[in-house]
């Protein structure tokens, strides 16, 4: 997840300066931690930024950090939670809970990616691209995930169809902590704007068939622990991975989501793919980067695909979709309503797409001394978040209405 607002990848686009792959530091910075030796940022409310200090977690290998320079990430991925503590509000907890998942909606979708119709299998409703044909509620949840994920057909650009590796429904009434890690400030130092993560219900949870993604003003003030420097704020928020349960080279990874009903500035949402190796090809961004959709409440109809990695600059072909790595001008209808937000990601082409239309192609290209398919040859884990917003899409106390939830219907994986 790149915080940054839209308006200053805007900037860049005009200054021609988008296509590189990679975004300068602009005063807010992020902790990256996910496995060895990795680089880490300290991130801060107030948007200065700090060197970090070495960081272990207990759940994981005990990385040691090496200091970050200029350009450092501001990135984050999330970790498991580790044996020290915040001072968060009362609530939080680490305690590992897996429900189980039923699910009965088998789906056929055509060449595009696109649903063709769905089957409720509780009801017998079928569901087209013009709308519902008798049954029940087509949301209701009733049979076993992995069918419902096994049984949608899509077809691979290439020849054949994906196979599914991946599925969470979230039917149950707790996060399934077999497949999810929860994010912790406290663990990696990980924020974006005056919020801490905490591993909490409040911010957390799972009900009606959706994950819940809150960010918060909680009654008072409190001291959110940080590694890189502990700070006071008074509002929470979530994210969480499959970091240590889940990780994948090329597929199709889908997200259905709905956004925030805001369109004030001040919150952003994001979900994006991180390295399993975030040093594999050292410090971001040159081991890669997949950031599927990012919402910033400023731009409400706007959703942002960006993908990171140090771009080689001669081959730029618009035309050809070479280390074109952004774009800003694929709409939502309604935000507010749930989308299915889609990378399908192949040896040298990653396309992004929504509710089925392409927003952005990018066969890339690395800088030397790499070659492709590097960065995008080694796993990717799932990351989700819900964020307070900075700089020109900046938190406002007197303006950003909270609580806000970004809702996640399921998300799918095939290869």
């Amino acid at each position: 997840m790149r915080i940054r607002p839209l308006g200053y990848a805007l900037s860049l686009l005009t200054l021609g300066v988008i296509a590189t792959g990679q975004l300068p530091s602009f005063g807010s910075s992020g902790a990256a931690l996910s496995g060895a030796s990795p680089t880490t940022r300290a991130a801060h409310p107030a948007g200065r930024s700090s060197t970090a200090p070495a960081s272990s977690s207990a759940a994981m290998p005990s990385p040691q950090a090496t200091t970050s320079q200029a350009a450092a990430p501001v990135s984050a991925v999330p970790t498991t939670a580790a044996a020290s503590t915040s001072a968060a509000p009362a609530g939080t907890s680490s305690a590992a809970q897996a429900p189980s998942r039923v699910e009965s909606r088998a789906q056929v979708q055509g060449s595009a990616g696109q649903p063709v119709a769905s089957i409720d299998a509780t009801s017998g409703g079928i569901s087209g691209a013009h709308g519902a044909v008798g049954g029940s509620d087509l949301q209701t949840k009733a049979s076993s995930a992995a069918t419902l994920c096994g049984a949608t057909i899509i077809a691979k650009p290439t020849g054949g169809t994906w196979q599914c590796t991946f599925d969470d429904e979230f039917s149950g009434t707790t996060l399934n902590r077999s497949k999810w890690t929860v994010q912790r400030t406290a663990d990696s130092g990980f924020h974006s704007g005056p919020e801490c993560m905490v591993d909490s219900t409040k911010n957390v949870s799972v009900s009606g068939g959706y994950l819940n993604l809150t960010v918060r003003r909680e009654t008072a003030p409190f001291t959110c622990t940080d590694p890189y420097g502990n700070y006071t704020t008074q509002y929470t928020s979530a994210s969480v991975s499959t970091w240590g349960a889940f990780s994948q080279a090329y597929g199709r990874f889908a997200v259905r989501a709905k956004f925030p009903a805001a369109t004030v500035a001040g919150l952003q949402s994001s979900l994006w793919l991180w390295p399993q190796d975030q040093n594999k090809y050292g410090a971001w961004p040159k081991s890669g980067e997949i950031d599927i959709a990012e919402s910033y409440s400023q731009y409400p109809d706007l959703a942002i695909p960006f993908i990171h990695y140090d771009a080689a600059p001669a081959p730029l072909n618009a035309t050809a979709n070479t280390n074109l790595v952004t774009k800003y001008d694929c709409r939502i209808s309604d935000p507010t309503k749930f989308h299915e937000y889609v990378a399908e990601w192949t040896q040298h082409t990653i396309t992004i797409k929504y509710d089925g239309s392409t927003c952005l192609v990018n066969n890339w290209v690395p800088a030397a001394p790499l070659a492709s398919p590097a960065p995008f040859n080694q796993p990717f884990l799932v990351a989700l978040t819900q964020a307070l917003g900075v700089d020109t899409n900046a938190f406002k106390a007197s303006s950003t209405p909270l609580p806000a939830t970004t809702q996640v219907d399921y998300v799918r994986v095939w290869k």
